[in-house]
C-alpha cells in the first residue's frame, strides 16, 4: 500500500501498472457516456416513463392535441371557466379534458384586482390533487355530467375528453382504477398519480413535447383574440402606484393574442398538452381581469361558439326535477328569492339584500290574490331564520307561503342518483380508451345537485326574481330565465 503513504513517501514515484491505466480508461469512458445519455434523455428528475412512455402514449392520438386548466372556487365560478375553455380550446384547436365538480372553495385563486393570485404550477397542482381526493372519496363527479354538451359535441364545434379517460392515458394506468371501491388506492398508485400532476403543473418546466405550462395570469396578461394592433398593448388597467409601493410589485399587464401567442408556429403549439391555470375573468375598471373574447368577426366557428357558450344548460335530469317541483309542489305563481347571507362579501350586505325581497313583496300583495307564493334559495339555514326578514316572512301565513328545498329531500336525492346513473361523462373520450362500463360507478356518493335544482325551480317563477347584487349564482339565474329554459 506503498502509493497511499502520502506521509513517508509523497514524492516517491507509483509504479504503473498498464492493464490497470487502460481498465480505469475504459470504465471512465463508459461511466461519461452513460451521464450523457441520462442527461439528454433525462431534462426533468421524473421517472422516464413519465417523460416519455406516457407523452408517447397520448402522442398516438394524433390529431389530438390537449388543453387542462385550473378551475376554482364555487359551481358558478367553475362554469364560468368551462365557458372560457371551451373556447380556448377551440379556437387553439385542441381537445379540452373536462374537469370534475370541485368543493366549494377547495381550491381558490385569490384576488387579480389586487394583484393576490396563486401561482399558476401552484393552482394547478392544488387542483389536480383536489380531484384525487375526490376520486378517493368516491365523490368524483364531472362537469359534464352536470352540464349538457352533447349539442356542442355532436356538430364538432368542440371535442372533449372527461379527466378520468385523460388521466388513464396521461398516467398509464387503467381507467378502471377510478371505480368505486372498497379497498384505498395503493401508495405506488398514488405516487404514479401525484408525479403526473407535478409534471402537468408545470414544476419542471416545460417538457420535450409533450406538456406546456401557461405561465402568463391575470397579473401580466390580457387574453384576446383577432383584435388588430394590440397584441402586445398595454392593457388599460394596470397596477396604481400606491399598489406598487405597498405591496412591493411591478407587473405590467399586456393584451396578448391567444392564438398568436399558443397557436401554430409557437413555441406551445409543439406540446401535446397545453396547460392553463385559472380561466376565470370579470369586467374591472374599463378592461377585463385576464380574457376579453367577446366576439371574433373574422372567425365564423368562433363567433357560433361565443354566443352558444353564452349559456349552457343543466342535463335533462336536472331539469325536469327543478321543473317538476315548480309545477307539482309549488303550483301557484311564485316569486324566487335567491339569498346569499352568509358567504364572503354578501354576509355584511344582509339588510340590503332583505330590502330588496321586501320591496318586490310589498308590491305584489297589492296586486296578487293571498297568500303569496315564494320559492327560497338561500344559504342560511331554516334554523337561523328566527329574528330575520325571512322568520318574519314564515311567521306570516295569511299573507305569504314558502317553499324551499334541501339535500335531504327525496326529489334532490333521486335526482342526484340519475345522474349518476346515466353518467353523461363516459361518452366523452371512450373512443380514445377502453371505456368505464356504467355499473362502475354503482356505490359512488350521491353528488351535490341540489344548487342546479334551484336555479331551475326560479327559473319558472313567473312572479318575478329577485337575486343577491354581485352573486354570480343570481347572474346564472337571470340568464335561464332569459332563455325561457321552463318552457322547453
Amino acid at each position: 500500500m506503498e502509493a497511499f503513504n502520502l506521509r513517508t513517501n509523497r514524492l516517491r514515484k507509483k509504479p504503473t501498472n498498464p492493464n490497470r491505466s487502460k481498465h480505469l480508461l475504459s470504465i471512465s469512458i463508459l461511466a461519461i457516456f452513460f451521464l450523457l445519455f441520462f442527461i439528454f434523455n433525462n431534462s426533468t428528475f421524473f421517472p422516464t416513463s413519465l417523460k416519455t412512455t406516457q407523452c408517447l402514449k397520448l402522442q398516438t392520438l394524433t390529431p389530438h392535441k390537449f388543453l387542462w386548466y385550473a378551475p376554482h372556487s364555487g359551481f358558478s365560478n367553475q362554469l364560468s371557466e368551462f365557458k372560457n375553455a371551451l373556447l380556448m380550446a377551440a379556437i387553439l384547436n385542441r381537445t379540452l379534458i373536462v374537469p370534475p365538480v370541485l368543493d366549494h372553495h377547495a381550491v381558490v385563486l385569490g384576488s387579480c384586482p389586487k394583484f393576490r393570485v396563486s401561482d399558476p404550477n401552484d393552482l394547478r397542482f392544488a387542483v389536480w390533487n383536489h380531484v384525487i381526493e375526490l376520486i378517493q372519496s368516491h365523490r368524483y363527479v364531472s362537469m359534464a355530467d352536470v352540464i349538457d354538451l352533447s349539442s356542442l359535441v355532436s356538430d364538432s364545434a368542440v371535442q372533449v375528453i372527461d379527466f378520468c379517460y385523460f388521466a388513464s392515458l396521461f398516467c398509464d394506468i387503467d381507467v378502471n382504477v377510478f371505480c368505486v371501491k372498497d379497498t384505498k388506492m395503493e401508495d405506488l398508485l398514488l405516487e404514479k398519480l401525484k408525479q403526473c400532476g407535478s409534471l402537468l403543473s408545470g414544476y419542471s418546466g416545460d417538457v420535450d413535447d409533450c406538456v406546456f405550462a401557461v405561465q402568463e395570469d391575470c397579473r401580466t396578461t390580457v387574453w384576446t383574440y383577432q383584435k388588430d394592433g394590440e397584441n402586445g398593448s398595454l392593457d388599460s388597467f394596470q397596477p396604481d402606484e400606491q399598489l406598487k409601493k405597498k405591496k412591493k410589485i411591478s407587473f405590467v399587464r399586456r393584451r396578448k393574442d391567444v392564438y398568436a401567442t399558443l397557436g401554430p408556429h409557437s413555441r406551445a403549439d409543439l406540446a401535446t398538452i397545453l396547460s392553463f391555470g385559472s380561466l376565470f375573468t370579470s369586467p374591472y375598471k374599463g378592461s377585463e381581469s385576464y380574457i376579453d373574447i367577446h366576439e371574433a368577426p373574422g372567425d365564423q366557428r368562433i363567433q357560433s361558439l361565443i354566443k352558444r357558450a353564452e349559456f349552457l344548460p343543466f342535463v335533462n335530469e336536472i331539469l325536469d326535477a327543478g321543473k317538476a317541483y315548480a309545477l307539482h309542489t309549488v303550483k301557484s305563481p311564485f316569486l324566487c328569492a335567491q339569498l346569499r347571507l352568509l358567504d364572503g362579501q354578501f354576509k355584511n350586505h344582509r339588510m340590503a339584500t332583505f330590502q330588496g325581497l321586501k320591496q318586490k313583496l310589498d308590491s305584489l300583495k297589492q296586486k296578487e290574490s293571498l297568500p303569496v307564493h315564494i320559492f327560497v334559495m338561500t344559504d342560511l339555514p331554516r334554523s337561523n331564520w328566527s329574528g330575520t326578514y325571512l322568520g318574519d316572512l314564515a311567521n306570516d301565513p295569511d299573507s305569504f307561503k314558502l317553499f324551499s328545498l334541501s339535500e335531504n329531500d327525496n326529489l334532490i336525492k333521486e335526482t342526484a342518483k340519475q345522474v349518476v346513473d346515466e353518467g353523461h361523462s363516459l361518452k366523452f373520450g371512450a373512443s380514445l380508451n377502453t371505456g368505464v362500463k356504467k355499473d362502475c360507478r354503482k356505490g359512488q356518493i350521491l353528488p351535490d345537485i341540489l344548487l342546479h335544482v334551484e336555479e331551475t325551480v326560479c327559473s319558472c317563477a313567473s312572479l318575478g326574481f329577485v337575486g343577491t347584487a354581485g352573486s354570480t349564482i343570481a347572474d346564472s339565474i337571470e340568464m335561464m330565465r332569459k332563455k325561457q329554459i321552463c318552457s322547453q
